[in-house]
């Protein structure tokens, strides 16, 4: 495979436990997206959230994408050793005069949603036009996070974002942004449950590097378990780990994950990644996924 292309597409796992069969598919269309126009594939780990990375798991996610067949370009990136780079971004946007503090606690939020012209999910805008006096005097007895100003077009649809957490940890939504800025992403294949992400990650990409071409945005829909239920770690939903246990190879495993995707013309029951990126048409995969900005 080429190691050097104006498209490079990537895969952001959390090392939060074992991938299931969800997002080993949502990786191999990454992959596949990718390879097929000659592209480079970078592999980024997601591990800002300490608290709930599992010991090891990072190291099992990369054995589970080998053992699969899926090759990267260049070294790891994980979020925990970036932390200078958001916070370099962060300065950015409050120099914009975009940023402020936010004290509002879930509960606050989900009254607000609850009450006479209120949205569910979506920040109304309650801490935006604080004082200086008033950010001190709630800032004395409870943290804040920092939330993003969006512009009129996207307060009805998403409100204000978080960009720092309470906790000072910094948010997904910002990370994301700026190791794809970083890192020269042009295009990201992930699951459907992250589409809402995108018009965030899109404006927070406009403000960071304003002359830099668009992302494109590829959601895959999510795979579904034996129950008709959204495969979750959490749940513990079948791993490549558990699938080898039982006797089960790679080209078994690519032949189930295509079949269930639908993007070979006859369902197979063995398929090796050599053979299967032979095979496979790139405007099949792309009919698969639905396109978002």
């Amino acid at each position: 495979m080429p190691n050097s292309s104006k498209v490079v597409g990537r895969y952001a796992p959390s090392p939060t436990g074992d991938l299931h069969f969800g997002n080993l598919r949502t990786a191999l269309l990454a992959w596949l997206h990718a390879r097929l126009q000659g592209g480079q594939f970078i592999v980024r780990m997601e591990d800002l959230d300490l608290p709930r990375v599992v010991a090891g798991s990072a190291d099992q996610i990369l054995r589970d994408l080998e053992w699969l067949g899926l090759d990267w370009d260049g070294p790891i990136v994980y979020q925990s050793e970036r932390t200078d780079f958001y916070q370099r971004a962060l300065l950015n946007l409050d120099a914009l005069g975009l940023s402020y503090p936010c004290f509002c606690s879930r509960k606050d939020i989900q009254a607000a949603a609850s009450a006479p012209h209120g949205k569910v999910g979506v920040y109304p805008g309650t801490c935006r036009s604080l004082s200086v006096s008033e950010i001190a005097m709630r800032a004395s007895n409870k943290s804040s996070a920092t939330r993003l100003k969006v512009p009129p077009k996207m307060e009805a649809s998403c409100g204000d974002f978080v960009i720092l957490r309470s906790d000072s940890l910094f948010a997904y939504q910002l990370a994301v942004t700026v190791d794809d800025l970083d890192q020269g992403v042009t295009e990201v294949v992930r699951g459907a449950d992250l589409i809402d992400s995108t018009p965030k990650q899109v404006y927070l990409a406009e403000l960071l590097q304003p002359k830099r071409g668009r992302v494109n945005y590829l959601h895959a829909p999510l795979m579904l378990d034996d129950q008709g239920r959204r495969m979750s770690k959490r749940d513990g939903s079948i791993s490549a780990e558990e699938w080898r246990r039982s006797g089960g190879s790679s080209e078994q495993l690519l032949a189930h994950l295509v079949t269930t995707i639908g993007i070979l013309e006859e369902p197979l029951k063995c398929i090796a990644i050599e053979e299967l990126i032979e095979q496979v048409d790139i405007k099949r995969i792309a009919d698969k996924l639905s396109l978002r900005y």
